[in-house]
């Protein structure tokens, strides 16, 4: 069960993410991320706000996998409120298609009827739910969902870091490293709150982020998707 865990939560895994900055081009191309200090604090702000929400979407995806109720509605229900929570329209279809390419990932590498529970929307599932679902299908528990969850939020955008700004990857990676314990308590946390009703889980937001990524959708050259 630890290598499941390690092949899911690998950057190399093909599920996407690569494509993906979370935000971080607009914030480089703002000027408001220049360096492994200022890549810090955007860490850590994702931490504060995407982290737990991500995390805690996950890891009730994958209690719902495991629980009598009908899943189908459970998922549907838990789409809404991450709609809710998502003012962007940008970030939304960031979010679905991120988890689009992870359901087709995960049904692959672990085939399972769960999959055939997600409702239906024509740009695809939530990432979170996309998350807890393969997770639940690679036999993973709520807890190593969190905490895949919460690893990504800052792994993501350190890789793309790297290639925007040119950083020295040994440097990103002591910093990812200096974020662990945080990742663990985020992680930890958001597990313990996976068993609340879908609209009391966590509702962070950061307004500055939706800002840049609407800007972002608008940009005719970039890197990223978002």
């Amino acid at each position: 069960m630890n290598t499941t865990l390690l092949l899911l939560a690998d950057g190399r895994f093909p599920s996407g993410g690569h494509a993906h900055s979370s935000g971080l081009e607009a914030a480089v191309a703002a000027g408001r991320v220049t360096g492994i200090p200022e890549l810090e604090a955007f860490l850590r702000g994702r931490l504060a706000t995407a982290g737990p929400v991500t995390a805690a979407f996950a890891a009730a995806t994958r209690l719902a996998a495991a629980a009598a109720a009908p899943l189908g509605e459970a998922l549907a229900q838990l789409a809404a409120e991450l709609d809710a929570r998502t003012a962007s329209p940008a970030l939304r279809l960031a979010s679905r298609r991120q988890g689009r390419a992870l359901l087709r990932a995960g049904r692959t590498t672990w085939p399972s009827p769960l999959f055939a529970q997600v409702p239906h929307h024509p740009d695809g599932c939530h990432h979170p739910i996309a998350l807890g679902l393969t997770a639940a299908a690679a036999g993973l528990t709520t807890e190593q969902t969190a905490l895949i969850a919460t690893h990504g939020i800052v792994t993501g955008p350190a890789s793309a870091a790297v290639r925007l700004l040119g950083l020295d990857p040994y440097q990103a990676q002591a910093l990812l490293a200096r974020l662990a314990a945080t990742c663990d308590r985020v992680a930890a946390l958001a597990a313990a709150e996976a068993g609340a009703a879908p609209a009391d889980l966590p509702a962070h937001s950061a307004p500055l982020a939706e800002i840049h990524a609407e800007t972002h959708a608008t940009w005719e050259v970039r890197l990223f998707a978002s």
